[in-house]
């Protein structure tokens, strides 16, 4: 496996006195796209949280390049090259699309001619990315249909200059088409050496893009390993809500 970006180390998570992982331990290699999967209330959202820094675990370890970061605060692990995707895409709807994106740069210095032209080739670069956005820079955020909303919420996350990117819930929602679109888009930045962590229901999806997996069942992880290995282990259908959600594989 790739050298570790990301660490989660025997996670103990809870919401008052409900336990909501326990020792969940799981890596996201440079270069990889690992997706974390699980049903409803199985802990996926929570490890976001987690790793962003939105919820501390009451023990265990958050590791960044083997650093521990488990006391930073957000901002300060976004510094470090860590950007969200968050679940319904969270987008502000009535500032422009623009706005929207070059929100995605607020920890970035803009204090110099040379900071703020950087800024603008990488707004640039995701409007390359997304030529719909282009078309739409003036318009509202709310205004966008949801498959364009989850490009303008990637478009924003990538303004930051992430080393690592989680997103939660990417396809959620989403037409058959733009489902397409953003699983293309998560090849092409993985591509470009973009890590991506990526939580998801939908099993086949995912791990059709995905280096590796794990499975998520009431806080512990039931299977992990490669992704093709893990379209093919028919334990996957017990693992994965009782088989409903892999059915069609």
């Amino acid at each position: 496996m790739p050298t570790a970006l990301l660490t989660l180390k025997s996670i103990d998570t809870f919401y008052g006195p409900v336990q909501v992982h326990n020792a969940l331990s799981l890596e996201v290699g440079a270069g990889e796209i690992v997706c974390l999967l699980g049903g409803n209330a199985s802990g996926k959202s929570t490890t976001m949280k987690v790793i962003l820094g939105l919820l501390a675990p009451r023990s265990g370890e958050v590791l960044w390049e083997g650093r521990p970061i488990t006391r930073l605060a957000t901002p300060e692990r976004i510094r470090l090259g860590l950007a969200s995707v968050p679940e319904a895409r969270r987008i502000f709807a009535d500032m422009t699309v623009e706005e929207n994106i070059l929100m995605g740069a607020y920890l970035r210095r803009a204090s110099s001619r040379e900071d703020r032209r950087a800024i603008r080739r990488d707004e640039e670069r995701v409007l390359e990315l997304f030529p719909r956005l282009r078309e739409r820079l003036r318009q509202a955020g709310g205004t966008l249909s949801g498959g364009e909303q989850q490009m303008l919420a990637i478009a924003r996350a990538l303004m930051g200059n992430p080393r690592l990117i989680c997103m939660d819930e990417p396809t959620m929602g989403l037409s058959p088409i733009f489902v397409d679109t953003v699983l293309e888009t998560i090849r092409t930045l993985n591509g470009q050496g973009l890590s991506v962590f990526m939580v998801e229901q939908n099993a086949f999806q995912a791990l059709s893009i995905a280096h590796r997996g794990y499975v998520l069942q009431g806080g512990r992880l039931v299977l992990q390993g490669e992704a093709s290995s893990l379209l093919n282990d028919p334990r996957i259908r017990d693992a994965y809500l009782g088989g409903e959600q892999m059915a069609g594989i």
